[in-house]
């Protein structure tokens, strides 16, 4: 039996309650290193407030979230950015007047706020850090462009690259190709597989396609518990994730496609 402390993360016995109803309840998943784990499940399944309680935007009502074996529920959510957390929201939030290379540049770990970032010296390492991570991400050729002008896509792309550059352990995502493009979402499956070489990956996502290109466990949610878990194909074949999730999911797209 593996220990707590052989995964990157251990959720166990995660319960939330708002007002008597229980958003998330009695969840418990683990996290190895270097895995892309993605969580699905119908809308109201309680998936964004998962990683809201392992950022620590939500309070937890019980149970243990450990990060490298250490308790996150009860750290602030700055002290947990700073444990290696790092959490990327549905909609894109950059600096949109700013240029790409200002934007990475501001969230290099010794640039904490827009002026700390603009006033520290532009030394090696951080053009080093900028340039390398630009390169991850795709964004090369649009240093010098303003991050209004991106596309959806690339905005999603700069701001995993805004958190790459804090070189975080764990670096969650919620539906992170929603709006993109089909080739867009290949890229950002690329993208996923090379940040997966140094540290690991949570992904909330409906794009089951995606999914199958990007996933090496999924947890199905349903109601705050855990439905299933396990490899795509698993899941897939669960007839109660096809109840609850995947069938409905398939008769809407037949429907959409007719």
């Amino acid at each position: 039996m593996s220990n707590a402390q052989d995964f990157i993360l251990a959720v166990e016995g995660l319960t939330v309650s708002f007002d008597g109803f229980k958003a998330v309840d009695d969840l418990s998943f683990y996290v190895d290193p270097q895995e892309i784990r993605v969580i699905i499940g119908p809308n109201g399944a309680g998936k964004t407030t998962v990683l809201d309680l392992i950022c620590g935007k939500t309070r937890a009502t019980d149970g243990s979230i450990k990060f490298r074996g250490r308790e996150l529920t009860r750290m602030s959510e700055h002290a947990i950015v700073h444990a290696g957390v790092g959490r990327k929201f549905q909609n894109p939030s950059v600096f949109e007047d700013l240029t790409v290379f200002e934007n990475l540049e501001i969230s290099y770990p010794r640039g904490r706020s827009v002026f700390g970032a603009l006033l520290f010296r532009r030394d090696k390492a951080v053009l080093d850090a900028v340039h390398e991570t630009a390169a991850t991400v795709f964004l090369s050729d649009h240093l010098d462009q303003p991050a209004g002008l991106l596309s959806h896509g690339q905005k999603q792309w700069l701001e995993i690259g805004m958190l790459l550059i804090q070189d975080p352990e764990l670096l969650m995502l919620d539906e992170p190709v929603a709006g993109m493009s089909v080739a867009e979402r290949r890229q950002t499956a690329e993208l996923l597989r090379t940040i997966t070489r140094q540290r690991s990956v949570i992904v909330i996502e409906h794009d089951m396609q995606f999914v199958e290109d990007i996933a090496h466990r999924v947890t199905v949610m349903h109601q705050g518990r855990m439905l299933a878990e396990g490899s795509l194909e698993h899941v897939k074949n669960d007839p109660r994730v096809v109840e609850v999730y995947l069938g409905h999911r398939e008769s809407r797209e037949e429907a959409a496609h007719a």
